[in-house]
């Protein structure tokens, strides 16, 4: 498979376990991505000083919690910067467990919750939008370099971008992917149960001549040196043109296996990874990972509380406890050995 490179090597090099040292104590504080047209609830993750009181966050019935020290102060020096996009319904805390990853290993991460496609924010016009998820990230960056509290601890010059699912497709539109309305029509006249067109559906994406416009327009976003897109989504009706020309380096990780909820990787991962240009392109495809491995750890009580709540949601914590654990230490070196290489 094309881009496929000395993936066995790969694989055996994280599965043989890689420790890596805990150089830094991950904090974190909800913040507000300040914004007149479209303001944004998020996480913002940093190291602070050793010795921090830690607690454990974001616990409940379904999701294992993370050791964080709460709202302490900033360790002082500049870090490099990385912004997490969530899936379709997805919301900021999705990533917790690659936010801690990153912040262990000297990141600053900030994790959004999108209007519109976030878990509790659905309102179906700002779905409708769908250009306005990509922009989110750019509005995400200006925010946190406009911060005179955050902006010291920041690296400018080194900011990532990593997104799933749908996450994923909004960080492919931020490297230059355009999304092509003709491709689209043809796509969903031919196989409307394709991802992206039951997403227009539901949504009603460029319904009307103005949305075509927009969804089609460059969002591209040159301040981010490097994206890691987490079995991305919602992908394959990006211009071939567009694709080819992104010149930022990306890394794709690809879920195989076949378990709920999974994406047709010929149309979705592997077709984008064979469009970018080879230099650029890193992609892997763990045989033991699948589409909700990229979400958090799942308690044992999980499946039936999701299942009591919404016939059907338990598919995501599906090997969701120890299987998680394995597959989240693939992913954490694959996604941080990318980002220090850029």
């Amino acid at each position: 498979m094309k881009h496929l490179i000395h993936f066995l090597a790969l694989t055996l090099g994280i599965t043989a376990g890689h420790a890596r040292a805990e150089t830094f104590t991950p904090a974190m504080r909800s913040i507000v991505i300040e914004d007149a047209v479209r303001p944004m609830e998020a996480i913002l993750w940093y190291p602070t000083a050793h010795g921090a009181p830690m607690q454990q966050v974001h616990r409940n019935g379904v999701w294992v919690g993370v050791e964080v020290a709460n709202d302490a102060q900033p360790m002082a020096g500049a870090h490099p910067l990385v912004i997490l996009s969530h899936g379709m319904y997805g919301n900021a805390r999705n990533q917790n467990w690659l936010a801690i990853e990153l912040v262990k290993a000297g990141y600053i991460v900030a994790s959004l919750n999108h209007p519109g496609t976030s878990t509790r924010a659905r309102d179906p016009d700002d779905a409708r939008q769908i250009w306005e998820r990509a922009k989110d990230v750019t509005r995400a960056i200006d925010s946190l370099l406009e911060n005179a509290d955050i902006r010291p601890n920041i690296d400018p010059a080194r900011i990532f971008m990593a997104g799933h699912s749908l996450g994923g497709m909004t960080g492919a539109q931020l490297a230059g992917a355009r999304y092509d309305p003709a491709q689209i029509d043809a796509t969903c006249a031919t196989d409307p149960g394709a991802l992206i067109c039951e997403i227009i559906e539901l949504w009603q994406l460029g319904k009307t001549p103005a949305d075509r416009a927009a969804i089609a327009q460059d969002l591209h976003e040159p301040r981010i040196k490097g994206f890691a897109l987490l079995d991305p989504g919602a992908s394959q009706v990006f211009s071939a043109q567009s694709l080819g020309a992104i010149r930022a380096p990306v890394l794709v990780i690809g879920a195989p296996k076949d378990a709920p909820g999974a994406l047709d990787l010929n149309v979705e991962a592997r077709a984008l990874i064979a469009q970018l240009a080879p230099g650029n392109a890193t992609y892997i495809e763990p045989e033991s990972l699948s589409h909700f491995d990229f979400l958090g750890l799942c308690t044992e009580r999980a499946i039936p509380i999701l299942e009591s709540e919404t016939a059907g949601d338990g598919m995501v914590c599906v090997d969701g406890t120890n299987e998680r654990v394995a597959d989240h230490a693939i992913i954490t070196k694959a996604v941080i050995d990318f980002f220090a290489a850029q």
